[in-house]
């Protein structure tokens, strides 16, 4: 009787890293995906230093930042969706002159990550990479930057099946991806006048939920601005 092979989790963890990476999920039809094991390749330029927002634009921050910028606490539930904007807050959602720091602000997401271990160093640096460095943090909370996300959707890419029949069911039950698209603001104060700025970021979310878990837990994320569609 032929009986089916149960990937060992270094296999596992491999094959989410070549879908993060896209040189596995959907090279045939020219769409980038990402394997859950490379991370982010920029992390200078996901957080930026210079200037309040790091980038040029009009937007507004928080009313009260000081009231909102607590490290999150995310939610245990079973809702890709639900879970995954919550994470992107956790990763957005920050103040320089809080009393927190950036590794503050990523270990909820940390904490919250793939119960088994398989992903989690992968997970480390896909995080950080969504922060500012020591260095920068440092020199926002001179100009007491806030930054908060805008989400404007939260869906599973259209390309994610593909993904999941080129794995051959060597992907963990219940895995599954999750774009965000937004706008992150940020308000500080720039020469002794108020400023705000903004811009368009996207990323995905891989995580997995029922049956892998009872609730959902992440895996990795994309590299900024760098989606799986």
């Amino acid at each position: 009787m032929k009986t089916s092979r149960i990937p060992a989790p270094a296999t596992r963890s491999r094959l989410v890293a070549l879908i993060v990476a896209g040189v596995l999920v959907l090279a045939a039809i020219g769409a980038g995906v990402y394997g859950l094991v490379r991370g982010p390749a920029h992390p200078a330029t996901s957080a930026g230093a210079g200037s309040p927002a790091g980038s040029t634009g009009a937007g507004t921050g928080p009313a009260n930042p000081s009231s909102t910028v607590g490290p999150a606490t995310l939610p245990q539930t079973d809702d890709p969706t639900a879970y995954a904007r919550a994470v992107a807050a956790a990763l957005f959602d920050w103040y320089t002159t809080a009393g927190y720091t950036p590794s503050d602000y990523e270990a909820p997401v940390l904490a919250d990550a793939d119960p088994s271990g398989e992903e989690t160093s992968a997970l480390i640096g896909d995080v950080a990479s969504y922060e500012p460095t020591t260095d920068q943090w440092t020199r926002l909370a001179t100009m007491d930057v806030a930054q908060h996300l805008t989400i404007s959707s939260a869906v599973v890419p259209s390309s994610w099946p593909q993904a999941l029949a080129q794995a051959h069911g060597q992907l963990r039950p219940g895995t599954t991806a999750v774009t965000i698209t937004g706008t992150r603001h940020r308000t500080g104060v720039w020469y002794g006048d108020k400023a705000s700025t903004s811009e368009p970021v996207s990323f995905t979310i891989f995580e997995a939920c029922t049956p892998a878990w009872p609730r959902c837990h992440t895996l990795r994320l994309s590299e900024l601005n760098d989606p799986l569609k």
